[in-house]
C-alpha cells in the first residue's frame, strides 16, 4: 500500500494536505520518531545525527494505549490554534500553506504553548530552553517530497494525501459497515477509529516491511 494517496506537484494546490493516522496498523516500531529526529538534525543523516550535541529530538511520538495499541501523536495544525493564540512572542505562526510553524529565535521557552495545546504536543526542550513541535515537514513538502514519518513508516499507518481522499476512503468504509450490518461509529477525520476486534497476530516479514524505508 502506498503511504501517499496521490502524487503532490510542487507547483500544486498544497491546502488540505493532511497526515492520516491509521492505529491498527502501527506496531509500534518507532521508525517516524527515528525518522523526524534525523530530519530536524544539522547532518541530515542518521549516522550523522547521533554524533550531533545536543542530540535532535523527534516531533512526533509514539504513544502506548492500555498496552495493546500504539498511536503516533503528532501536531494537529489546528485551524484556530491555541498555542498561536498565547504565544506572547509570536514564535508560532501559520504557513501559506496551513501549517503552524515554530520560529526558535523568538521562543523565550514560557511554555503557554504547552499548557494549551489540547493534544499534549508541543515539548519543552532544555538543551536548547525553547519548545519544540512538528513543522509537517514543509520544506519537504513543497519540494514534492513526503513527511519523514510518512516515508519512513513500514506499516502505512501514517500516510500522506488531500483530505477529501481519505474522507472519500472513510464513507466507503462506512458504507460497507452499514451494508453488512456491523455496527458504525462516528468516524474521525485524521485518526482512523480503531475496531473493537483484535486481530489475529500474523506473522510479519519485516525485512520486506522495511524494504522502502529511508531516512534520507
Amino acid at each position: 500500500m502506498t503511504t501517499m494517496a496521490s502524487p503532490i506537484p510542487v507547483s500544486g494546490n498544497m491546502e488540505n494536505l493532511i497526515i492520516f493516522i491509521d492505529p491498527e496498523r502501527c506496531m509500534g516500531c518507532r521508525s517516524c520518531e527515528l525518522a523526524c529526529a534525523v530530519e530536524h538534525s544539522l547532518s541530515k543523516s542518521l549516522y550523522g545525527a547521533i554524533f550531533e550535541k545536543p542530540l535532535p529530538r523527534p516531533r512526533i511520538r509514539v504513544v502506548t494505549v492500555d498496552n495493546l495499541l500504539y498511536v503516533p501523536m503528532r501536531c494537529q495544525h489546528c485551524k484556530d490554534a491555541p498555542c498561536i493564540n498565547v504565544c506572547p512572542t509570536k514564535a508560532l505562526q501559520r504557513t501559506p500553506e496551513g501549517y503552524v510553524v515554530l520560529s526558535p529565535e523568538k521562543c523565550i521557552g514560557c511554555i503557554m504553548c504547552v499548557l494549551a495545546c489540547p493534544f499534549g504536543h508541543p515539548r519543552y526542550n532544555p538543551d536548547t530552553k525553547t519548545i519544540i513541535k512538528c513543522d509537517f515537514c514543509v520544506d519537504r513538502i513543497r519540494e514534492g517530497r513526503l513527511p519523514a514519518c510518512v516515508e519512513a513508516c513500514p506499516t502505512g499507518a501514517l500516510r500522506f494525501g488531500r483530505l477529501e481522499e481519505f474522507l472519500e476512503e472513510l464513507s466507503t468504509m462506512k458504507a460497507r459497515e452499514l451494508v453488512s450490518g456491523r455496527p458504525t461509529a462516528p468516524g474521525i477525520v485524521v485518526v482512523k477509529p480503531v475496531s473493537e476486534v483484535t486481530p489475529t497476530p500474523k506473522p510479519l516479514d519485516i525485512k520486506s516491511k522495511y524494504s522502502p524505508v529511508s531516512w534520507g
